[in-house]
């Protein structure tokens, strides 16, 4: 029987309480205090008549509040927790005390061994672990925790030594033992593969709370499990990056690298040798150098604002996409070519085509898979999901405790255009977060440039009348998305209007496949 014994911290209690149970002639067992001052007693079970007369005898002690039973003492279920967890380990442990004696192992050691526990308690540990002393490690002066290769059933493990420190009466560290812990190469190679390997979920630090965002995951993963080029147009600030890396990690390619070359960053030559490399001796260059395409073979290369691109550059990925082979620069061997391209951007490719400024049999070779990133004005309700995960992940890193936004606050980031899209309300966030003193974020700690809550697509000047003007943007929007939706039932889904309305709204306007240079 185990009584656990609720009582107020005076001195003398616990030997009031063992008076009464020497005069109830009870042997006990055990007794233990806890942290919070609680008397856990342990001792045979009672004739009910005797308990009857026991716990209120207790209870009428001075600064006993409370008597009940328990099932278990602290350090019993203290020890079952760590003889369970120590069970259920795949790979061998051995506790041993000072000497090395052998006090305590898991299952994994007895299938391993393939011998009784019985016969392996108390036996010597270092009979057993061949390669590095064990016994010199728990008689030096001050054991630390070490890892050492050894050999163990003619096998090589990585070996974990833990020593086990009990405190004394000083308060000083006296050893114990040690804890040994065996991990064979093969355990090693298999958590170090599930350690790289692409998460369940590799958008799950995209949020995608609102209906636009999560049709554009939702495609995106199907997109990742393919192999083709995929574009991902949006605005400056929405994600474009983080998105590409997401479907990088979800593919088939996800254990090889993931680069990236920014076209918009580089001049022309820089940009060449950065994609294709070159060979040694090239402009003044005495070592050969390895080009993206090379690095990233078998992997993804990301080309960030692919619109940027010069023509130049534009005819040269053209050929690899082709030939499926390339070039390093002034090395006329070929390189075979095994990577996927996504490609980002903000601009309207469809556009740069009609003014010859994007090839146009290079947009199809990479417009084989599209995205569209909506901007942030249009997911209203990921607003402040971002912003709650923005404010927590700035905190930890300035070592603070998060604050909690005023509702003023929450209704302005709501309301706010965010022309700068997700980056913006990163950054307003981290400068807010920053230069906090309090535990609340107000409206004022939020520094945004004043921007109209609506965006106006068109010039006061503008000649014609209202009608003519919502036609013209009208046609505008069309133009711009049929390249990348180029069948009246996919721009009807995108439009949220029916086939048939798309059909007549292309009709009137003369757009189709020779107007926008679709082939």
């Amino acid at each position: 029987m185990r009584l656990e014994v609720n009582c107020q911290d005076r001195l003398g209690i616990a030997q009031d309480v063992l008076d009464i149970l020497v005069e109830h002639e009870i042997d006990l067992r055990g007794i233990e205090i806890d942290e919070l001052g609680k008397i856990f007693l342990n001792f045979p079970n009672i004739e009910f008549e005797d308990f009857q007369h026991l716990m209120p005898k207790i209870r009428k002690i001075e600064g006993i509040e409370d008597v009940k039973t328990t099932p278990f003492m602290p350090l019993e279920r203290e020890q079952y927790q760590l003889k369970a967890l120590l069970q259920t380990l795949p790979d061998p442990v051995f506790s041993v005390d000072t000497k090395g004696k052998i006090i305590m192992i898991n299952d994994a050691v007895v299938s391993s061994l393939e011998v009784p526990k019985n016969e392996i308690i108390g036996s010597d540990i270092a009979e057993l672990l061949k390669g590095f002393n064990v016994i010199r490690w728990l008689e030096s002066k001050n054991p630390q925790v070490q890892a050492q290769r050894i050999r163990f059933l003619e096998q090589d493990y990585l070996l974990d030594m833990l020593p086990v420190m009990v405190p004394d009466s000083d308060g000083a560290d006296i050893l114990a033992g040690a804890v040994f812990m065996l991990k064979s190469e093969l355990r090693l190679g298999q958590q170090l593969t599930v350690f790289h390997k692409a998460s369940i979920d590799s958008f799950i630090s995209i949020q995608a709370d609102s209906k636009a965002m999560k049709n554009v995951v939702k495609e995106a993963k199907r997109m990742a499990e393919l192999d083709g080029p995929i574009i991902i147009f949006g605005e400056t600030g929405t994600g474009k990056e983080m998105l590409a890396k997401a479907c990088h990690e979800a593919s088939r390619r996800n254990e090889e690298t993931f680069l990236s070359l920014n076209c918009a960053s580089l001049p022309d030559n820089i940009a060449e040798s950065e994609l294709f490399g070159h060979a040694a001796g090239i402009d003044g260059q005495t070592d050969r150098k390895v080009g993206l395409l090379e690095l990233a073979q078998g992997g993804t290369l990301l080309l960030d604002e692919v619109g940027d691109m010069s023509s130049q550059l534009q005819i040269k990925l053209l050929r690899v996409l082709q030939n499926r082979s390339y070039h390093k620069i002034g090395d006329e061997k070929p390189l075979q070519f095994d990577v996927r391209l996504i490609c980002t951007t903000h601009k309207d490719l469809g556009k740069l085509m009609q003014e010859g400024q994007f090839r146009e049999d290079l947009f199809y070779r990479l417009n084989m898979l599209s995205l569209v990133l909506p901007p942030l004005r249009e997911r209203k309700s990921d607003i402040i999901a971002l912003a709650d995960r923005f404010i927590k992940q700035h905190s930890v890193k300035l070592g603070r405790k998060a604050p909690k936004m005023t509702k003023a606050c929450v209704d302005y980031l709501q309301t706010y255009p965010w022309p700068g899209n997700v980056r913006q309300l990163e950054n307003a966030l981290y400068r807010a977060v920053s230069l906090l003193e309090g535990n609340e974020l107000e409206k004022e700690n939020i520094q945004l440039p004043s921007c109209s809550a609506t965006v106006s697509f068109v010039s006061e000047e503008f000649a014609g009348s209202l009608d003519d003007e919502v036609k013209r943007f009208e046609k505008d929007i069309l133009m711009r998305l049929y390249p990348s939706y180029p069948s009246t039932r996919q721009l009807a889904k995108k439009l949220g209007l029916s086939h048939t309305a798309i059909a007549n709204k292309l009709r009137d306007y003369g757009i189709n496949k020779k107007t926008v240079k679709i082939v």
